[in-house]
C-alpha cells in the first residue's frame, strides 16, 4: 500500500488543486461573466463530449492497462501501434454521421436551445481530445508515472479556463474566441500529454501487432459499452436537461453538481494508481492481496468523502449566499449527487476490479442496461420533478449499479469491502452531522464556513487517531505529530 499511499496523496493533492480552480471558475467566474444561457451551453458541451469520449477512446485507454503487462518488451511497440489506431475505428464513423447528417441531429438537439445547433462540432472536437488525452494518459499510468497526467487532467484545463474567462471579462477576446480557445484547450492538452508519455518511453511505429489482437479488439469494443454507460451514468442528466427546458438550467445544475462531485476527488487521486495495482494482482492470481487492497481503498476513501460530504451539507446555506441569486435553490440536488458520491467510494477500487477481471463481460451488460434505465428515468422525470427530477434519476441509478457491483464481486471473489472501522465512521459521520447541524454561527459565510469547517475536522480526526481505525490515516498522522513534536 505504500505506493498507493505515495502517488495517491501526491495526485489528491493535484487533483484538489484543479477543484480549487474549477471552483473558482464554476461558482464565481462563470456566474459572474457569462451570461447563464451560455454558462449552460459550456456545460452541455463538455458533459456531452465526455459521453463521446469512450467511442472516441474506442476503449484503449483500459485495454492498454489490462494488457500491458502481458507482453515483454519485444512486442511493446506493435501493441501500443495498435493502441493508436484502435480510436479510428470510432472516430472516423462519429465523423461520417456527423457529416450526413448534422442537419437533422443539430435539430433534434436544438429543439428547446436553437443556440445549441450551432455548437455541435465543438462537442465532436472536446469528445475527440478527450479520448486521445486518455489513450495517452494510460501509457503514463502503465509505467506508474501518473501525476503529471493528473495535473494535465485536473488543473491545466482549469487554469486555462480562468484565464479565458477573465480575457473575456476584460474584452481581450469576444464570446465566439472564447468557445473556440475553450475547444483548442482541450486539444492542446492532449499535444503536451502526447509529448510527456513518449518521454516515458519512446514507442517505435511497428505494424507486427500482438498475437491475440482479435481478443484485445474484443475487450475494447466491449470496454466502449462500459465506459460509455458509467458516463452516461454521471453525465446524461446534464445533456437530456436541454431537450426539455432552458439551457440557462443546465448551468444551475452544473454548479449543485459541481459542489457535490467535490467528494469524489479522493477516488479519483487513489484510482490512478490502483488501476494498474489492481490488474496486475489479477494477472498474478494474488487473491490475498486483492482482497486487502479491496478493503484499504474501501475505508480510505470513505473516511475522506464521508467527512466532504458532511463538510459540503453542513456548510451549504452559507456557500450559497455567496453565489448569486439563480444558482441558490439546489439542496436536494447536492444533497442527492454528494450521497451517490459516497457510494461510489465506499466501494473503493471495485471498478478496477470489475474492468480487469475475467468477468468484465457481464459488467459491461449490467452497466448498459442500467444506462438505458438512467436515460428512461431522466425522461419520466425531468418532465415532472424538473432539475431535482434528473438528481433523483441519477442517485437511483447509481444506487442500483453499486449495489449489483457489489453483490456480484461477492458472489465470484469472495470479498467485500466493509470492515467494523466502516461502520465505526459511519456512526462518527452522523454524530458529528447531527451535532454541528445544530451549531449555527452569525458571522460573514466565509467565516461561518471555515470555523465550522475547522472544528468538524479538527473532531474527525481526532477520533480517528483516538481510535485507529485506519492504519493509513493513523500512520501519516502518527508521522506528523513526531515531526511536529518538540
Amino acid at each position: 500500500m505504500g505506493v498507493v499511499l505515495k502517488q495517491s496523496i501526491q495526485n489528491t493533492a493535484v487533483t484538489y488543486l484543479g477543484f480549487f480552480f474549477g471552483a473558482i471558475n464554476t461558482l464565481f467566474l462563470y456566474t459572474k461573466i457569462l451570461p447563464d444561457e451560455y454558462y449552460g451551453l459550456v456545460t452541455f458541451i463538455l458533459a456531452s463530449g465526455a459521453i463521446l469520449m469512450p467511442l472516441m477512446a474506442f476503449g484503449v485507454h483500459n485495454t492498454m492497462v489490462k494488457y500491458y503487462s502481458n507482453h515483454p518488451d519485444s512486442e511493446k511497440d506493435g501493441f501500443f501501434t495498435l493502441m493508436l489506431l484502435i480510436p479510428l475505428l470510432g472516430i472516423i464513423p462519429v465523423t461520417l454521421v456527423g457529416l450526413i447528417w448534422y442537419e437533422p441531429i443539430g435539430d433534434w438537439v436544438s429543439q428547446v436551445n436553437p443556440m445549441v445547433k450551432d455548437y455541435l462540432w465543438y462537442v465532436f472536437f472536446v469528445g475527440l481530445a478527450m479520448g486521445y488525452f486518455e489513450v495517452f494518459y494510460s501509457w503514463s499510468k502503465v509505467h506508474f508515472k501518473s501525476v503529471f497526467g493528473n495535473f494535465m487532467k485536473e488543473v491545466f484545463a482549469r487554469v486555462g479556463v480562468s484565464l479565458l474567462l477573465l480575457l473575456f471579462y476584460f474584452d481581450v477576446i469576444t464570446l465566439d474566441i472564447f468557445f473556440k480557445c475553450l475547444v483548442g484547450l482541450y486539444l492542446l492538452r492532449t499535444i503536451i500529454i502526447k509529448i510527456y508519455a513518449f518521454s516515458l518511453r519512446m514507442p517505435k511505429l511497428d505494424f507486427k501487432f500482438p498475437p491475440y489482437t482479435k481478443e484485445i479488439l474484443s475487450y475494447s469494443f466491449l470496454i466502449i459499452l462500459g465506459g460509455s454507460a458509467a458516463l452516461i451514468l454521471l453525465e446524461i442528466d446534464k445533456v437530456m436537461l436541454n431537450q426539455f427546458i432552458s439551457i440557462e438550467n443546465v448551468a444551475y445544475y452544473g454548479v449543485s453538481v459541481y459542489i457535490a462531485t467535490v467528494i469524489i476527488v479522493p477516488s479519483r487521486a487513489m484510482h490512478q494508481i490502483t488501476y494498474p495495482l489492481t490488474a496486475e494482482l489479477l494477472n498474478t492470481k494474488n487473491e490475498i492481496g486483492l482482497d486487502k487492497l479491496y478493503k484499504k481503498t474501501s475505508l480510505t476513501l470513505f473516511i475522506a468523502s464521508g467527512i466532504l460530504f458532511v463538510l459540503i451539507i453542513l456548510n451549504l446555506n452559507d456557500l450559497y449566499l455567496l453565489l448569486p441569486e439563480n444558482y441558490r435553490h439546489g439542496f436536494t440536488i447536492v444533497f442527492l449527487i454528494g450521497l451517490a458520491k459516497v457510494m461510489d467510494s465506499l466501494l473503493g477500487n471495485i471498478n478496477s476490479i470489475l474492468y480487469n477481471s475475467q468477468y468484465y463481460k457481464t459488467v459491461l451488460i449490467f452497466g448498459v442496461c442500467l444506462a438505458a434505465l438512467t436515460i428512461s428515468l431522466n425522461y419520466l422525470l425531468i418532465p415532472k420533478l424538473g432539475l431535482e427530477g434528473a438528481a433523483l434519476a441519477s442517485f437511483v441509478s447509481i444506487f442500483i449499479f453499486n449495489l449489483v457491483k457489489l453483490i456480484f464481486v461477492k458472489i465470484k471473489f469472495g470479498i467485500l469491502p466493509f470492515t467494523s472501522a466502516t461502520f465505526k465512521v459511519f456512526a462518527t459521520l452522523i454524530l458529528l452531522a447531527v451535532l454541528f447541524d445544530l451549531l449555527q454561527f452569525q458571522f460573514h459565510p466565509i467565516v461561518n464556513i471555515g470555523l465550522k469547517s475547522f472544528l468538524i475536522v479538527v473532531m474527525y480526526v481526532g477520533i480517528l487517531y483516538r481510535f485507529n481505525l485506519s492504519e493509513d490515516v493513523s500512520g501519516i498522522l502518527s508521522k506528523w505529530l513526531k515531526k511536529n513534536t518538540p
